[in-house]
């Protein structure tokens, strides 16, 4: 399954120079996380008011390839690509154009917060919607 997310640089996401400062990738990839989330029928607004479970950051990393600019128009493809009992990796491909400008992951854990928080078995129904057998690009 795959997720795209498409936005456009704003001027706030640019260093002087105007090209995007790089911590914006790392936020990118965390909104195109929660926009995979919501498509696969898990939005995490809705997991932690009804199962107080999130998806807390437990590592990330990003290669930059070509720099993007103020208002150049950016699709992150984002897809679970290993996905263990409690942890799942989701990798992050920046597109510009048809070009990739950048490739990146997050690792997460699915977190129980209704006492201490813990991580816990990722449920079956989501294990199954993450990475279907018959994958599809999804735009979000």
């Amino acid at each position: 399954m795959v997720i795209e997310y498409s936005f456009r640089v704003r001027w706030g996401d640019t260093d002087a120079a105007g090209i995007v400062f790089y911590p914006n990738f790392y936020k990118w990839m965390d909104e195109a996380t929660h926009e995979f989330l919501a498509a696969i029928g898990y939005p995490t607004s809705t997991l932690y008011a009804e199962q107080q479970v999130s998806v807390p950051l437990l590592e990330a990393n990003c290669q930059f390839k070509s720099p993007l600019l103020f208002e150049d128009n950016v699709t992150v493809h984002s897809k679970v690509v290993e996905l263990h009992q409690k942890v799942f990796k989701i990798s992050h491909t920046f597109f510009k154009e048809e070009k990739i400008v950048a490739e990146g992951y997050e690792v997460r854990a699915w977190t129980s917060f209704k006492e201490k928080p813990k991580a816990c078995p990722i449920p079956n129904e989501v294990r199954e919607k993450m990475m279907p057998e018959n994958a599809e690009i999804v735009k979000s």
